[in-house]
């Protein structure tokens, strides 16, 4: 059974659907849960064309509140929302490594074709692990 599961999400697609799944198996198998969430680096440049001096900050200190609020409505402990700013799939990765996660739970929108093959993160994140990856697939809008 999961002794150690690891929520990686994007912040965006956390509706009471996927919500529900982690939950569930959290609830079921009794196991730990650490929220993950990875802030794409800016390009250098980007900064001087925004007219932001740290939009990377801004987007880290908009993604803390954020998990937050996702830890509080999961009942997951601050030291358990991990904020990683990278490459998504190395991150999460390494994250998952790091806390001996033997489940990642992601979502997934289901895109087929080209998107699938030029990179899906969920794809990315199933053939890189080292434990067991559940795809959660997201209700399409």
């Amino acid at each position: 059974m999961y002794k150690h599961i690891l929520f990686a999400t994007d912040l965006a697609d956390d509706t009471d659907f996927i919500l529900n799944k982690v939950t569930g198996i959290r609830g079921y198998t009794g196991a730990t849960l650490t929220i993950v969430h990875v802030v794409e680096p800016m390009p250098g440049y980007s900064y001087a064309y925004l007219g932001i001096e740290d939009i990377e900050g801004q987007l880290i200190e908009e993604a803390r509140t954020a998990l937050g609020k996702l830890g509080s409505k999961l009942h997951v402990d601050v030291k358990d929302q991990i904020i990683e700013v990278g490459p998504t799939k190395s991150k999460l990765l390494k994250v998952a490594d790091d806390i001996s996660a033997d489940l990642i739970i992601c979502g997934s929108h289901g895109r087929h074709g080209l998107s699938l093959l030029l990179g899906s993160t969920a794809n990315a994140i199933l053939h890189g692990a080292k434990c067991d990856v559940l795809t959660v697939r997201l209700p399409e809008e």
